[in-house]
C-alpha cells in the first residue's frame, strides 16, 4: 500500500450517503453512483468494513477548511486573497460579520456531518459479519467519529447527535440539538473506547492509534475544562515514549517529516488529480496550502498560490529574539525577494508575511491535476509538541496543581525549539499559564489551533477584532438547517 494510505481508493458507497444530512448540498455526497450498494448486499467481508473505513477517513481531507479558518479567524493571520471579495465567507469570518447564510460555514457543517454519517453507516452494521481485525476497525471508526464531533461541536456548539445509525431525512425536525454537554459525552466514550483498542504503532500510515485517541480525549476534557482528567490521559500517553520531538523543528513540515516521530495524528493527502474550484472537498490535495502560497510567484523552493491566510505583524512579533522557530513559520517574501531574487505579487491585506509551513513548495514537473489544488502537504493534526504543551496546561490547572510537572512538559518544547537550556521557564501559578498559552501560540503558529485556544481560554474578545462576548465563541448553524427543521432548532445566540 503507498504510504498515503487513504489517498485514493475509490468506494462506491455513494448512493448511502447521499441523504448525507440534512439537506446536505456538496457535490461529493450527491453524486450518482454507477450502481447501489445497500445493507442488504454490501459488509459481508472484511474488505467491506476496510473501504467503509476508508471512506469515513476520507472525509478528514475537507477539513483543510477548519485549518485555514481557525488561522484567519484568530489574531494570527488576516483573510487576504485578491481583493475583499475574494471567498466573501471567509472574509466575513475574518471582519467577524459572518451570518447564519455564510456557504464556507455550512461547508464545515456539511463536511463534517457528512463524516459523521460514514461512521454511523459502519457502526450500524458492525455486527453483520465477524473478522479478525473488526474490533481495531470498530475503534478506528469511534475515533473519527469523535473527531468529527468534535469539530461540529467546537465550530456549532449543540449539534444534533446520533449514535450508530445513519442519519436520514427528516430526522433535522424531530432529533433536537443535543446540549454540548451530551455531545462531549459522547465523544469520550468513543475515544475511550478507541484507547482500549488501539495499537500503540499505526497498522499503515495515516491510521488511528491509541496516542491519537488518548491525545484527542486529552484535548476534549481540556475543552470542557476538566484539567485533572485531561492531566491524567496525557501524563499516560507521554509516559508511553511512543512519541518523541524530532530535532530538527523545520523538517517536520517538509515532505519528508510526514508520518515522523513527532507525528500523533496526521491527515493524509496526495496530488493525483480530481479536484475543481465547483467541488475543493473533492481533492485528494490540501486545498489550504495552494490557498495560502504566495501570489504570482517566481524564484526558488516554493509555487504559487492565491495569498490568503496572511500573518500580521502582531504575530510575527511574538517571537522571542533567537527563536528559530520565526523563520520556520513565516515567511517574509520581501527578504526572500531581496535574497533570491524570487518574484511575486502582493494580494489583498498583504502585510509581506506568509504561513511558510503550509505554502506550496515547488514539485515534480509530471505533478497531475491543478497544482493550486493538488498540494500533497499532510496536516499534522496533533503533533507531540501540542500533547507536551496540552499536557502542561493541564497539570497547572488542576485541582492540586503540578506547576514542577508543567514547567517540565513546556521547557521540553522550548528546549527543542532554542537548542539549548538556557531558555527554561520558571515561573508558577498564572504566570506559568500564561507562558503555556504563550508557547502554544508561538509552537502551532500557522496550525489552525489559534481561534479555538483564544476561545476556550476565554481570551478572544481582547484578541480578536469584532469579536462579541456571548457570541462569537460558537459560529452560526446554517440558516437552511434552520429552515428545514421547521422551528425544532433555534439559531445559536445572537446571530
Amino acid at each position: 500500500m503507498n504510504n498515503k494510505i487513504f489517498h485514493k481508493i475509490m468506494f462506491t458507497l455513494s448512493l448511502v450517503f447521499a441523504a448525507s444530512v440534512f439537506s446536505c448540498t456538496d457535490d461529493f455526497v450527491k453524486i450518482e453512483p454507477e450502481y447501489s450498494i445497500d445493507s442488504e448486499n454490501y459488509f459481508n467481508s472484511e474488505a467491506d468494513y476496510y473501504y467503509a473505513l476508508v471512506a469515513a477517513y476520507d472525509m478528514l481531507q475537507s477539513t483543510y477548511a477548519n485549518a485555514i479558518v481557525g488561522e484567519f479567524a484568530s489574531d494570527n493571520t488576516l483573510c487576504g486573497g485578491e481583493n475583499a471579495t475574494d471567498v466573501i465567507g471567509w472574509q466575513q469570518i475574518d471582519d467577524m460579520i459572518h451570518t447564519p447564510s455564510n456557504s464556507n460555514l455550512r461547508d464545515i457543517w456539511n463536511w463534517m456531518f457528512a463524516g459523521v454519517q460514514r461512521t454511523n453507516y459502519f457502526m450500524e452494521f458492525k455486527d453483520k459479519t465477524d473478522f479478525e481485525n473488526k474490533e481495531q476497525m470498530t475503534g478506528e471508526i469511534r475515533f473519527l467519529r469523535a473527531y468529527y464531533y468534535f469539530e461540529l461541536v467546537k465550530w456549532f456548539g449543540p449539534v444534533p447527535l446520533k449514535v450508530d445509525e445513519r442519519f436520514k431525512l427528516g430526522d433535522e425536525t424531530t432529533i433536537p440539538r443535543s446540549p454540548v454537554s451530551e455531545v462531549y459525552g459522547q465523544i469520550e466514550a468513543d475515544l475511550l473506547y478507541a484507547e482500549s483498542v488501539l495499537p500503540p504503532t499505526p497498522t499503515e500510515p495515516g491510521r488511528a492509534t491509541r496516542g491519537a485517541a488518548q491525545a484527542l480525549l486529552g484535548k476534549a476534557y481540556l475543552f470542557q475544562k476538566k484539567f485533572d482528567e485531561a492531566a491524567l490521559v496525557l501524563d499516560d500517553l507521554i509516559d508511553d515514549q511512543n512519541y518523541s520531538l524530532v530535532s530538527d523543528y523545520a523538517s517536520i513540515f517538509e515532505d519528508a517529516g510526514e508520518n515522523g516521530a513527532e507525528s500523533v495524528f496526521e491527515v493524509q493527502y496526495t496530488d493525483v488529480e480530481g479536484a475543481s474550484f465547483d467541488c475543493l472537498q473533492c481533492s485528494e490535495g490540501n486545498v489550504a496550502v495552494g490557498f495560502s502560497g504566495v501570489r504570482s510567484y517566481s524564484g526558488p523552493l516554493y509555487s504559487s498560490g492565491f495569498s490568503f491566510n496572511v500573518p500580521t505583524q502582531e504575530a510575527v512579533d511574538q517571537f522571542e529574539p533567537g527563536d528559530p522557530r520565526k523563520d520556520v513559520t513565516i515567511l517574509d517574501i520581501e527578504a526572500w525577494a531581496d535574497e533570491t531574487g524570487a518574484e511575486y505579487s502582493t494580494g489583498y491585506e498583504h502585510t509581506g508575511y506568509f504561513n511558510r509551513k503550509y505554502i506550496p513548495r515547488k514539485r515534480s514537473a509530471d505533478a497531475q491535476g491543478d497544482l493550486n489544488l493538488t498540494n500533497p502537504n499532510n496536516y499534522r493534526a496533533i503533533r507531540y509538541a501540542d500533547v507536551l504543551l496540552m499536557a502542561a496546561e493541564a497539570n497547572n490547572l488542576k485541582d492540586v496543581p503540578d506547576d514542577d510537572k508543567a514547567q517540565k512538559y513546556l521547557n521540553e518544547v522550548r528546549k527543542r525549539a532554542f537548542g539549548d537550556e538556557n531558555h527554561k521557564i520558571t515561573s508558577t501559578g498564572s504566570a506559568l499559564t500564561n507562558a503555556i498559552y504563550h508557547e502554544r501560540r508561538v509552537e502551532l503558529m500557522g496550525e489552525g489551533h489559534r481561534f479555538f485556544d483564544l476561545v476556550r481560554t476565554e481570551k478572544a474578545a481582547d484578541a480578536i477584532d469584532g469579536f462579541v462576548t456571548g457570541k462569537h465563541e460558537i459560529f452560526p448553524v446554517p440558516l437552511e438547517e434552520i429552515n428545514f427543521s421547521n422551528g425544532n432548532w433555534t439559531q445559536n445566540p445572537n446571530y
